[in-house]
């Protein structure tokens, strides 16, 4: 992007994408656009690193085009060179609250749960991690352990975020397998990054089923027949039967997400009306 987007042109962007674009390319008519389906909207979250591009050159802008779409919660993936209490006040400035937070655990501890408390998080989820070995393994769902104890007595859930490796055998042993035996479901759940799961030959549904109560968190990003990240609904993955199952095995958000968008805010209001548009 070459300079930066005004707020007017953002919003005027979204509202576009909204009339002309998310809806039509869904194949819902714009009068059935007020239509609410089985989704209720506080849970409709969107991963801003969907838009980072947007949100680097226009903070305000951007997170004003979300709520403009009707976004009322967001997971977080830095803050733009914003303090925890700065980025919180333009949330509440705009009327969202950062319910979820990716974040690593090899800092300091201490300062990142002060910072989900100024933020006003729920969830911090561990976005990513890849070891050697099984016993490396081990020894990282210990740490999770550590930490979800320490997030447990400021009030929050600790998470782990998935990707497609986790599900390679390490030793004989399969990373998911590992985290999901060795850690504490009182201190741990996972955020089921469905796209990445797909790709590795996982069935979401069983996944869920397996593992109730511990997928408090879904990443709604979809696959092509060829295997492509493409937006929500314009893929393969049969998300009404996963949300359907999801919502009654412990899921609480379900977070839009694409990792390279070609036009993010298309992402986000195609991906908001998809979701709030499923009947069950």
């Amino acid at each position: 992007m070459n300079e930066p987007l005004s707020r007017r042109s953002l919003l005027t962007s979204a509202g576009t994408v909204a009339g002309l674009g998310a809806v039509a390319a869904l194949g819902i008519a714009p009068a059935a656009a007020a239509h609410h389906g089985g989704i209720p909207r506080h849970k409709i979250s969107i991963q801003l690193y969907t838009l980072r591009s947007l949100l680097d050159d226009d903070l305000e802008g951007t997170l004003a085009a979300l709520a403009s779409i009707g976004y009322r919660t967001v997971e977080l993936a830095g803050l733009h060179g914003r303090t925890a209490r700065e980025f919180r006040d333009l949330l509440d400035h705009y009327g969202l609250r950062a319910t979820s937070n990716h974040a690593g655990i090899d800092g300091d501890v201490p300062a990142l749960l002060e910072d989900a408390r100024v933020l006003g998080n729920h969830y911090i989820d561990v976005p990513y991690a890849d070891f050697d070995t099984a016993e490396q393994w081990h020894r990282f769902a210990e740490r999770l352990n550590e930490v979800g104890e320490a997030a447990r007595r400021r009030g929050l859930r600790l998470g782990y975020h998935n990707h497609d490796h986790e599900f390679a055998t390490v030793d004989g042993q399969q990373p998911f397998t590992i985290l999901a035996e060795r850690t504490d479901p009182r201190l741990v759940h996972f955020e089921l990054d469905v796209y990445w799961a797909v790709a590795a030959g996982q069935d979401p549904v069983e996944m869920v089923r397996r593992h109730r109560g511990r997928i408090r968190q879904l990443h709604v990003k979809d696959r092509s027949p060829a295997g492509s990240m493409v937006d929500p609904g314009a893929g393969t993955i049969d998300f009404p039967a996963l949300i359907d199952v999801a919502r009654t095995h412990g899921a609480r958000e379900y977070i839009v997400e694409h990792d390279h968008p070609g036009r993010p805010l298309n992402t986000a209001e195609v991906g908001y009306a998809y979701l709030d548009h499923l009947d069950f």
